[in-house]
């Protein structure tokens, strides 16, 4: 799953890497700063297709359909990609899709006798480049954003390597495939296609220990990534 993940560099980076010639319209707020440690109900910029063209905002990270919030039901942070297209959950949305900008995430490895012993690791690209995680979202346009707007990222199975760290992954998409992600005239089952079968694998990342302090969503700061020399696991 991806509970947890962080945004650092400036929107420019993601935007460049993406390499699509239409503008994209920024709304987001350029004092944000970075973020270390970005939680579920939080805000955290996305690029998605208005109907007019593409934006960068702020979007509250869980979504959840009408229906489910009159039975209590929690917004989602992440679908899964095995039943994203088919389940009536993320039905309304699927066709509109989006792209959630991160450098990297955090996953906790559990203890294998005591489950109460989690190991926290943060997992970014190789390079340290920006990542693109397929996503769905709900933006309201031309007003404020709507109670019921958000986000949820796709998360696929893990693979050898990232398997150690946690059975899910986010399905993280080259740029290339993430613009085609992102068109609007990209067909339904292309872009199942592209969540299913062309996320980055674990060979396109590292990982390592990190302190507990990121399992406190109130805690901020470069520190959060930084590597441990006595991890627990």
């Amino acid at each position: 799953m991806c509970g947890r993940y962080t945004n650092t560099q400036d929107l420019d980076r993601w935007r460049d890497v993406l390499a699509i010639m239409q503008p994209i319209d920024n709304r987001t707020d350029p004092a944000a700063g970075p973020r270390y440690n970005i939680a579920p109900s939080t805000r955290a910029p996305l690029f998605y297709n208005t109907g007019h063209g593409l934006a960068a905002e702020a979007v509250r990270w869980g979504w959840a359909p009408h229906w489910a919030k009159a039975r209590k039901m929690p917004p989602a942070i992440n679908a899964r990609v095995e039943t994203v297209a088919s389940g009536k959950f993320f039905r309304d949305i699927w066709q509109q899709r989006a792209l959630a900008l991160a450098d990297g995430w955090y996953e906790w490895v559990k203890h294998p006798t005591d489950p109460k012993i989690k190991q926290p690791y943060y997992i970014q690209a190789k390079e340290g480049s920006p990542l693109f995680f397929a996503s769905l979202c709900q933006v309201t346009q031309g007003l404020e954003q709507h109670e019921s707007d958000g986000f949820t990222i796709i998360t696929a199975a893990a693979d050898t390597g990232l398997l150690d760290i946690h059975d899910r992954r986010p399905v993280v998409l080259a740029p290339e495939l993430a613009a085609q992600w992102l068109d609007p005239h990209t067909e339904p089952a292309r872009a199942l296609e592209i969540a299913t079968e062309h996320g980055l694998g674990a060979a396109a990342f590292r990982w390592h220990p990190v302190g507990k302090a990121v399992g406190n969503p109130r805690n901020e700061g470069a520190e959060l990534i930084e590597e441990i020399d006595d991890p627990v696991l």
